[in-house]
């Protein structure tokens, strides 16, 4: 069988809070990119109908591929921090697609690194990637999304399906098991997402102010980053150092455990928005603490990702490879 291949694309990466959305009008151009709050559709399927309709595109689409917030394991997804849950095969019949790729939102990211350009990027810390190795990803936002990029020899990638997100945290200091305990008494297991993503650092936020017996002022994410970074309030200052050296931590025990020196990346909505207090942070400290091997971990640089819309990149890679399998079968 043979199939040529066809543009437009649709590509998507959904996150629990947002759903973006892109035409791919030949290999690696995206166009007419939009960022639909998730919140105000009641399905996936109507994101994707105002979407293309909005697009112009209704009707002339007849690939996609979808980056999602969530393990993919079968045809039935059901969003962990989101309401949507859908039908993939269902779905790709409603929209009139051909190809329908859904994919965890993480692994697009993934198959994204190789395509980033280098300004794109920011390191922080560390020597050179080894080249054609192995690389780390690791990103908070609405959650916490993990994954690597395994190299298979011949040019090529895999890119790891886990949901790391979702162990067990382990505090590192006194201040980080306060910190746990305080989570633990509202949360049966406090994994790393529950403190590394956009209501984790709320969390961490109040615990400290219950560990200082200040009065707990209730504030979101975005407010505490706020008043972290314009100096109004020594605790949410508190708590974003906490956060970074939690991150660091994290990051630190993800490159020892796939052998990441190819490099650590670092995505999600959360970090980028930190700037220079994230830089200045107890955040690559904490990557090189690991006792005898905080050597190894010196030399493994980690990367920020600073472009846009990576995911999508990541999205139209997949569906690329897939659209290739098919014609090659």
């Amino acid at each position: 069988m043979s199939l040529e291949p066809s543009y437009p694309r649709l590509l998507a990466d959904i996150g629990g809070t947002n759903a973006r959305f892109a035409l791919e009008t030949s290999a690696g151009v995206l166009e007419k990119i939009e960022v639909l709050p998730g919140a105000d559709y009641p399905t996936l399927e109507a994101a994707l109908r105002t979407y293309l309709q909005g697009a112009g595109a209704g009707g002339k689409v007849r690939h996609a591929a979808i980056g999602i917030a969530n393990p993919v394991t079968g045809d039935w997804v059901q969003m962990t921090n989101h309401h949507w849950g859908f039908s993939i095969e269902a779905t790709r019949l409603a929209a009139g697609l051909d190809t329908l790729v859904v994919i965890n939102d993480f692994t697009a990211l993934a198959l994204s690194l190789p395509h980033l350009p280098a300004d794109e990027l920011r390191q922080v810390g560390g020597g050179s990637a080894r080249p054609n190795a192995v690389m780390g990803l690791i990103g908070p936002g609405t959650g916490l999304g993990v994954s690597g990029l395994i190299p298979d020899g011949a040019g090529a990638y895999t890119a790891l399906a886990g949901e790391g997100g979702h162990v067990s945290f382990a505090p590192f200091d006194e201040r980080e098991l306060a910190v746990w305990r305080f989570a633990r008494e509202r949360h049966e297991h406090v994994s790393a997402e529950r403190l590394l993503s956009g209501p984790g650092l709320v969390l961490i936020h109040e615990a400290l102010c219950h560990l200082a017996g200040e009065a707990y002022m209730p504030a979101t994410a975005a407010e505490v980053t706020r008043r972290a970074l314009e100096g109004e309030s020594v605790r949410c200052r508190e708590a974003v150092e906490v956060f970074c050296a939690m991150l660091g931590g994290a990051a630190g025990n993800l490159a020892l455990t796939l052998g990441s020196v190819g490099g650590v990346y670092i995505g999600g909505g959360i970090v980028p928005r930190l700037g220079e207090l994230f830089l200045s942070s107890p955040f690559r400290s904490r990557f090189e603490d690991k006792g005898r091997f905080s050597g190894y971990l010196a030399a493994i640089p980690v990367f920020l990702i600073e472009s846009r819309y990576p995911a999508l990149i990541g999205a139209g890679a997949a569906l690329s490879a897939r659209l290739g399998k098919v014609q090659h079968a």
